[in-house]
């Protein structure tokens, strides 16, 4: 009987031993299985903000009032944005196609072109120098015209203007 207590003593520990070993691993991949979940819905959350951020940042930019080109600028960068500024044929396209769906009725819109500090040397609201350029015919506006817009009528070819002119704009954001 003392050699068959021992086994069975020595059974029950083992036994033991192996429930404590594999008890806290069964609790571990609970509660990884929860944190991989709880990251689910965090990410979930955090792609369900951005979309919101970008729909709000797309209404933004679309301005149905008509301002001076200062004006209209001064407002897009107090919304964080500056006048929209397209830099290739793609980008000209995609803002021509946005302000037909957009500004129905309104034949052209300001860009954030213009060559006000050295005539005809063309630069963005930053002062970048633009590389793409979109004229419907070249810019001779002397002095008078030193502000861009886009003409829906010419298929978003661009034309020169008096700055103080009151038209339509479209923002511009950077999302990260």
């Amino acid at each position: 009987m003392g050699q068959a207590g021992l086994v069975i003593c020595l059974f029950i520990t083992i036994v033991l031993l192996d429930l404590t070993c594999t008890q806290p691993a069964k609790l571990k991949t609970r509660k990884d299985r929860r944190a991989k979940e709880k990251d689910g819905d965090l990410k979930t959350q955090i792609d369900k903000l951005w979309r919101e951020v970008n729909s709000l940042k797309e209404m933004q930019a679309l301005q149905t009032e008509t301002k001076h080109f200062h004006e209209a600028n001064e407002d897009c960068i107090a919304k964080g944005g500056t006048l929209a500024i397209p830099r290739d044929a793609e980008e000209n396209n995609a803002l021509r196609d946005y302000g037909k769906k957009s500004l129905r009725g309104s034949g052209e819109f300001w860009l954030g072109i213009n060559d006000m500090v050295n005539e005809g040397k063309f630069v963005d609201v930053n002062g970048v120098a633009i590389t793409y350029f979109n004229w419907e015919r070249p810019p001779n506006g002397g002095k008078r015209k030193n502000c861009a817009l886009l003409n829906q009528a010419s298929q978003g070819k661009w034309v020169d203007e008096v700055c103080r002119s009151l038209k339509k704009y479209i923002c511009e954001f950077i999302i990260p």
